[in-house]
């Protein structure tokens, strides 16, 4: 089967009950996409698939075939990183740092489809990511930043970068 992942079309042979977590980090050794609780209750999996975020560790690999998939490494570089992973950055919105790609994945996600929303949207948006160091506000504050363009333009809804 074929993925598109992070811009680059990929060939992979995956089990039928291979979850998309299991190949990206497995196959692919995109680890960025973090194995948290592999119920789908905490989003540290939460990559992009066809623009929508989803939890990588509870859908198939065989059901998104031929799709475009974007997880954190697609995001932005150390050179050049997204907005969101900038504000991030610079907001210190991660402590342990564990949840932090689907914390930003989400929010790329969000700002993808809502450039300037409410604390109130955020705060839906971001409810199916948990973090356990408890630095919400931080993430809020984070994403405001980079909806406000203080970490650069955001990308044109549809790109990777």
């Amino acid at each position: 089967m074929h993925l598109h992942v992070n811009g680059r079309s990929r060939e992979v042979h995956p089990a039928s009950d291979a979850s998309l977590l299991t190949v990206l980090r497995d196959e692919l050794q995109l680890t960025g996409t973090k194995e948290g609780c592999d119920r789908g209750e905490c989003g540290a999996c939460t990559v992009l698939v066809d623009g929508r975020p989803v939890y990588a560790c509870l859908t198939l690999a065989v059901a998104v075939d031929d799709a475009t998939i974007v997880t954190v490494e697609g995001l932005g570089s150390n050179a050049a990183p997204h907005p969101v992973q900038a504000a991030f950055a610079a907001l210190d919105a991660a402590q342990c740092g564990f949840c932090t790609p689907g914390q930003v994945v989400s929010a790329c996600a969000l700002l993808a489809r809502n450039a300037a929303p409410t604390e109130a949207e955020i705060r839906d948006a971001m409810s199916g990511n948990l973090c356990r160091c408890g630095t919400y506000p931080k993430i809020i504050a984070a994403i405001q930043a980079a909806a406000r363009g203080e970490f650069g333009a955001l990308p044109v809804a549809g790109s990777a970068r």
